[in-house]
């Protein structure tokens, strides 16, 4: 490796030097020059155009900016802060930036636009080059389109589930059993895995459980289980928990696990399309990729939620029970009740003072969320051999009702860092009942809406509290939800989309 070019030394070739602008992308890898710089003005690069930067050793492919003002000279180049981290960059110091090699694949992205059937290599090919980073988010958005709805079928399903685990690390844990619980999504406040992952490690069972941040919900897993302890374990550091405790609740970003995955999801939620396929592909390649033998899928069912009809989840239990098959996956569907919101609290803290009411054998703790924890709990227990079929809540109920529960969820804290209480929100606003009569229908979508509105998940304590349940009795000025925020300004942005949208709860007259 060469030394890196310093500011006292003149500039080879396709190179400028590097200033830190401090811009965020998320995950999208971006270069921001200057149009009239020497390198955009030889190699013809525009706005969007795909580059290949290279820096201390490191390459990535990014996509062009241009910078119209003086924030850049004529030299100088900047990249998003995910960029910078990737290419460990250094202010000062030069980057090379040149033409990538063509991206061959998004041939075969093309030919599904058109309705072809991809072929496992084919497959293996396009999610290669996504992990490299040689797609750019238009490019993801188009294969994401291509397989949208119901478009790929049982072959390609397979195959984009293998290319996907191939393309990321894979765990091991020398053990002849790994159990694990996963949901589909689609639900606010179903945040059962902090509940059933000590049931469970209670009973003997290994479940080493990785987690997702939110990306365009109210709160994931990581971000719930985040206010209660660390979840940003690297490999090393979840291997000790897992061996002191019999399990973990931790954000799976910091193991390289199917990485095509979150890539995937963050274009598919932007884009609000379903595709079943992928979906599956998403939650077997993780899961297989994280070790696991047997597993329970939740898979809520609803008007607004992610499955929409019993039709559609019988359909989507069929395959993921081939593929999990063709694994040597062990899996078991729950089909749950996917109406309304689980407990409570929509947000990270208000979802976690849930948990820890559930946990700690409150009497205010939210029955429903308690009820289905003992069931998906239950469900893992007997997949696990621990109790003859049927017997499982029974076991999960007992393991809860005598603290073993409890202690398991305080050790498993403890070896992740340590147990703390969630954080409280300072602005709350009471949304109440215009008229009096009988809840008759909660809209999911938009209730998670209301709680990202007023700052969940970057804002830990912000989100809703839901008072009622459906088939409830109000009367008017009965309050339905409260909306909890850090900020005024927060909370009047979530207010103001709350009354425009009184749909969000449906009080049917009596």
């Amino acid at each position: 490796m060469t030394d890196p070019v310093t500011q006292n030394d003149s500039l080879p070739p396709n190179c400028l030097r590097l200033k830190r602008l401090g811009i965020e992308t998320r995950q999208e890898f971006v270069i921001y020059m200057r149009a009239d710089c020497p390198v955009c003005r030889a190699e013809g690069f525009t706005v969007h155009a795909r580059v290949r930067v290279a820096a201390n050793g490191n390459s990535i492919i990014a996509s062009v900016h241009h910078v119209l003002d003086s924030l850049l000279g004529p030299d100088q180049a900047s990249l998003s802060e995910s960029a910078w981290l990737a290419l460990a960059a250094q202010d000062g110091h030069a980057v090379t930036i040149s033409h990538p090699r063509p991206l061959e694949s998004l041939a075969y992205v093309r030919a599904k636009l058109y309705g072809r059937t991809l072929t496992p290599s084919q497959l293996t090919e396009i999610i290669s080059d996504m992990v490299a980073g040689r797609y750019s988010d238009i490019e993801l958005a188009a294969f994401v389109s291509g397989c949208a709805g119901q478009r790929l079928d049982p072959s390609e399903v397979l195959g984009l589930t293998r290319a996907m685990i191939e393309a990321g690390d894979r765990l091991d844990w020398d053990k002849p059993m790994i159990v694990d619980k996963h949901c589909v999504g689609g639900l606010p406040g179903n945040r059962t895995t902090p509940i059933v992952v000590p049931i469970v490690a209670a009973n003997g069972l290994t479940i080493p459980k990785t987690s997702s941040r939110a990306i365009t919900s109210p709160a994931g897993t990581a971000d719930t289980m985040e206010t209660m302890a660390p979840v940003d374990l690297d490999l090393g550091a979840m291997r000790r928990v897992v061996e002191q405790t019999g399990g973990c609740i931790v954000w799976g970003g910091a193991v390289h696990l199917s990485p095509a995955d979150d890539m995937l999801i963050r274009v598919e939620r932007a884009l609000d399309i379903d595709s079943e396929g992928q979906l599956v592909a998403s939650v077997l390649s993780k899961k297989v990729a994280a070790g696991s033998t047997h597993m329970v899928i939740d898979m809520p069912v609803g008007a607004s939620a992610k499955v929409r009809s019993a039709e559609d989840a019988v359909r989507l239990t069929a395959s993921l029970e081939t593929v999990s098959a063709a694994f040597g996956l062990h899996t078991r569907v729950v089909v749950t009740d996917g109406r309304q919101p689980v407990g409570r609290g929509i947000g990270p803290a208000l979802e976690a003072f849930d948990v820890l009411a559930v946990l700690r054998n409150e009497a205010s703790a939210p029955a429903d969320l308690r009820a289905r924890a003992v069931e998906l709990a239950g469900a893992v227990l007997e997949l696990g051999g621990v109790t003859a079929p049927g017997g499982g809540c029974a076991r999960a109920t007992d393991t809860l009702d005598n603290g073993d529960a409890w202690a398991k969820f305080t050790q498993i804290c403890e070896a992740q860092g340590g147990l703390r209480e969630p954080p409280r929100s300072t602005h709350r606003l009471p949304v109440l009942a215009l008229h009096a009569g009988r809840i008759g229908a909660i809209d999911n979508r938009k209730f998670a809406k209301v709680a990202k509105l007023a700052g969940a998940p970057a804002a830990p304590a912000a989100g809703a509290d839901l008072h009622v349940r459906l088939g409830e009795e109000v009367t008017r000025g009965d309050p339905l939800f409260t909306i909890h925020a850090e900020s005024p300004g927060e909370l009047d942005y979530a207010a103001q989309y709350a009354a425009a949208h009184g749909d969000i709860l449906v009080v049917f007259d009596e």
